[in-house]
């Protein structure tokens, strides 16, 4: 089989899923020291204001619960985009990010939207598609074990909560599936075979030089059909070693 593209692991792919987690933690941590409530710098839907929200949403949270129940799968999500997916994981996250909140901010409800949720989906969303599209084994593995871990979060995406912002998941949704899309030449192409190669030659293929033009198996071929004499000739060693006699009864000692 024709190797394409090798995934290197760098130390970053771990720092950088840990920073994100330890940076919607601090976000908590310092409003519930200094008594900050950071909801208003959420996404409000349709005014100016809301805007920023954009950026800044994914790394507020509501409660311990909330926040909680949003950094496991960021980490594990990030650190997958960034191992499989490396050479486009800052466009996926960056264009993920602008695009999820700025659709969210467009058919939102009038309320306050906050949570890296809709960062969540747009993860999920577009390694499960890109896996799917590209035929990657490797990363075809990886869509069903994302599908298997994190496929309840489907239905948030439908208002099924008053509480949670479905807006949010179904931008993120939408948007991996856009950018899994999008992207299509920069990741871990298909795996080809040999026989699959464009410079393939039959003729040379140790395999089906096994086989005559009736399709019989060629066990040994002409070449290989050599007497094992000659494959491996004999050789013969001798080992010996001297005796020594008693001189009195002529035995040997």
């Amino acid at each position: 089989m024709q190797k394409n593209d090798s995934l290197d692991f760098s130390l970053w792919m771990l720092i950088y899923p840990l920073f994100f987690g330890l940076t919607i933690w601090t976000v908590y941590w310092f409003e519930l020291t200094f008594g900050h409530d950071f909801k208003e710098f959420g996404i409000y839907p349709r005014t100016f204001s809301g805007l920023k929200g954009i950026i800044c949403s994914p790394f507020i949270h509501s409660n311990v619960e909330h926040l909680y129940s949003n950094t496991l799968p960021l980490m594990f999500l990030s650190a997958a985009l960034f191992y499989f997916y490396n050479k486009i994981s800052w466009k996926v996250l960056v264009l993920g990010i602008l695009f999820s909140g700025f659709f969210t901010w467009l058919i939102g409800r009038p309320a306050y939207h906050i949570g890296a949720s809709g960062l969540i989906y747009v993860l999920v969303s577009f390694i499960f598609f890109k896996g799917v599209f590209t035929k990657n084994r490797r990363l075809v593995a990886l869509s069903l074990v994302t599908v298997f871990v994190y496929g309840s979060m489907f239905w948030f995406i439908f208002p099924v909560e008053n509480k949670i912002s479905w807006e949010g998941h179904l931008s993120g949704f939408i948007v991996g599936l856009v950018l899994a899309l999008v992207f299509k030449t920069e990741v871990l192409r298909k795996e080809k075979y040999e026989w699959e190669r464009p410079d393939y030659n039959e003729a040379e293929d140790p395999f089906l030089q096994h086989f005559d033009e009736n399709g019989n198996f060629i066990e040994k071929l002409p070449e290989e059909d050599t007497s094992e004499a000659e494959m491996h000739p004999l050789e013969i060693k001798y080992h010996y070693y001297e005796t020594k006699r008693n001189p009195s009864s002529g035995e040997k000692a």
